[in-house]
């Protein structure tokens, strides 16, 4: 029986060491221990680990408020409700992006709409931005909410959609995903100088890691407060705060708005508190990875998306753009890459060009840049444990397809 498990394991280690996906989570002993204590404690949710991983968010992000939640899409839900978002105002955000930064505005019945990129970036365009809210000025339309993405770890122009927001009198919320530890203009992304409320995902392949998770950062009380409340069932438990005074009993709590299980427990919270330990030096391992893509990838016909020196992107994904000339092979460079088992992906397919999305009227065209972008991007493997030798291995694959490719131009 020994054998046989020994042998299996052979089996999975050695595939492994074949296969480079484009992200990977890294768990250490004391992410462990960490984790193993809360198991062994009196409590596994609803305890204190949840409001310590907060605290420390706030700190290391000098933030005020921070409410932690099952995933950054229960964030995202939260904080549009939490800034009164319903039926008839709208939503715009970027096409390039996971669905959820849209859907959050259909969960409240919002309507939404969408801003194309700067292809150089994959960050939405400020120039596309600024045309859009004079045309959306002019008709009555404007947005009630602006939910910029920090794509790749990426910052966008957040002072140029502050003055924005303020002319025209929207809201902001971050999607800022991809981007704990990463900064702007020298401070940490999330600390809401430029916006209303910022969110932040701790799925497995991000920065760091709670299992699943999210979180949503603010500097206005009134806000967290109602997204806590939002966060579990829409349920008071303060008695200072109780509607109903008539009664003083010490075990009363009251369900004051309709709110949604959307809670993180406390083991996930543990494996957060030990992840943002070493968040800086996560961040800078992904950056000296880019560098040395960058280096590597020089003399190929690609492009990395541009990070602008002001900002320290926290390097979530590692995305080439093909030159032109390369762009009808997409899909056959994509291909051979994940046949040779490297695990690329496409960030993103354009939300818009989803069949649902379709549905709701939107159609190929309405944001030609964004689509130019997804036929011609592809994410590289890119976590603080992939080595050179690995990444040298990705691009001598990349480089031999190119290569292929190119000799048809002669």
């Amino acid at each position: 029986m020994n054998s046989i498990k020994i042998f299996l394991e052979k089996l999975i280690r050695t595939k492994e060491k074949k296969y480079i996906p484009y992200g990977k989570h890294a768990i250490n002993k004391r992410d462990i221990i960490s984790v193993v204590k809360v198991l062994k404690s009196n409590f596994i949710t609803q305890g204190p680990k949840v409001e310590k991983f907060e605290k420390e968010i706030c700190k290391k992000l000098d933030v005020n408020f921070s409410v932690a939640t099952n995933s950054a899409t229960s964030a995202l839900h939260i904080a549009c409700l939490s800034l009164g978002l319903q039926k008839g105002d709208i939503v715009w955000t970027s096409p390039i992006t996971f669905v959820a930064s849209a859907n959050c505005a259909l969960y409240c019945q919002a309507e939404i709409d969408f801003v194309d990129i700067d292809i150089k970036n994959g960050l939405i365009s400020i120039c596309e931005l600024e045309k859009k809210l004079e045309h959306a000025q002019s008709i009555g339309k404007l947005p009630k909410i602006l939910i910029p993405v920090h794509l790749a770890g990426t910052s966008c122009d957040m002072h140029k959609i502050k003055q924005l927001s303020e002319i025209y009198k929207f809201k902001v919320i971050e999607d800022a995903s991809h981007s704990i530890g990463g900064k702007f203009f020298g401070s940490y992304i999330g600390n809401c100088k430029y916006s209303d409320i910022t969110v932040f995902s701790f799925h497995p392949v991000k920065i760091i890691t709670t299992g699943e998770g999210g979180i949503a950062t603010t500097n206005n009380l009134e806000i967290f407060e109602k997204m806590g409340k939002l966060r579990s069932h829409g349920i008071e438990k303060n008695i200072n705060k109780l509607e109903n005074k008539s009664n003083d009993k010490p075990w009363l709590y009251e369900q004051q708005i309709l709110g949604f299980n959307y809670r993180m427990n406390d083991i996930e919270a543990a494996l957060g508190l030990s992840q943002l330990k070493r968040l800086d030096n996560i961040v800078k391992k992904r950056n000296d990875i880019r560098k040395f893509y960058l280096k590597e990838l020089h003399n190929l016909p690609v492009k990395v998306l541009e990070v602008e020196p002001n900002i320290l992107s926290s390097v979530h994904l590692l995305v080439i753009v093909l030159d032109k000339e390369y762009r009808k092979y997409h899909s056959e460079i994509f291909n051979f890459l994940k046949n040779k088992n490297i695990g690329v992906q496409l960030h993103y397919i354009p939300v818009h060009s989803h069949p649902y999305y379709k549905k709701l009227g939107f159609k190929i065209g309405d944001f030609p840049v964004s689509e130019e972008y997804a036929n011609s991007a592809i994410t590289l493997p890119l976590f603080p444990e992939l080595n050179k030798r690995q990444v040298k291995k990705i691009i001598e694959i990349l480089k031999f397809e190119i290569n292929k490719i190119g000799s048809n131009f002669i």
